[in-house]
């Protein structure tokens, strides 16, 4: 399709840096988005970008200057633009947490630490977190209890919860108690519900990797721009 033909509207929202084209296409419908004055819920409708396009009261205009950040979020730190409990949010740990256009690719739990992304580029976040880009997240897990082979290689086959199928990708068991776990769709709590289901304690979650970026050398409550190299692995 030819660009004058226009452009799904979840993907201008997206190439906005508003979020991913996912969660863009659910703020469409939730109908937080209107065009030239009218609230649009239609999937699949299209924009040229010259309608005046707006989210929550905000114009929406096309972001000039991509930013990809890798932050070392320690645990305690919210990934959210909001809470009503006051929690620390990990937003507030970048160098400019003014910024509002930034947002975070996916998520860490209150209580989970380790590599998370932030950036303006929808794009870009989209690419990591839909589940037919297979992106890996590796994990290192702590537990209060041991572990063996065994509820590892049952993880790996896929356990149902709530009415899911829960799996891991693969493992690293370095003791009954400390293990690597790689993910790839990674739904909601995935890991905590996990050993929930197998009455493990869970001491600490610690994410490591995403995809090649790894977080090596950045210490806690800290973040940087990932490289172009980096940027481009994910394309490839």
């Amino acid at each position: 399709m030819a660009e004058h033909e226009g452009i799904r509207l979840h993907v201008y929202l997206a190439r906005c840096g508003l979020a991913s084209r996912r969660k863009c296409e659910e703020m469409i419908l939730e109908g937080l988005v209107k065009v030239d004055g009218k609230v649009i819920r239609q999937k699949g409708f299209k924009v040229i970008g010259e309608e005046s396009i707006v989210y929550n009261g905000r114009e929406m205009r096309l972001e000039k200057n991509l930013v990809y950040l890798a932050l070392h979020k320690p645990v305690r730190f919210l990934c959210s633009s909001f809470d009503s409990q006051n929690r620390p949010l990990a937003s507030g740990l970048l160098p400019d947490s003014g910024r509002e256009r930034l947002f975070h690719v996916g998520r860490l739990d209150f209580m989970s630490s380790g590599l998370i992304f932030y950036t303006n580029d929808g794009v870009f976040a989209n690419k990591i977190m839909h589940p037919s880009s297979r992106v890996e997240k590796e994990y290192l897990v702590t537990t209060r209890d041991p572990v063996t082979k065994e509820v590892l290689d049952a993880f790996v086959m896929g356990v149902p919860i709530e009415g899911e199928v829960f799996t891991i990708t693969s493992f690293n068991l370095k003791n009954p108690n400390t293990m690597h776990i790689v993910l790839q769709e990674g739904k909601n709590r995935e890991i905590r519900k996990l050993f929930q289901y197998a009455r493990i304690g869970v001491r600490k979650i610690h994410r490591v990797r995403i995809g090649q970026v790894r977080l090596l050398g950045l210490p806690p409550g800290q973040s940087r721009h990932l490289t172009k190299k980096e940027i481009a692995s994910f394309y490839m």
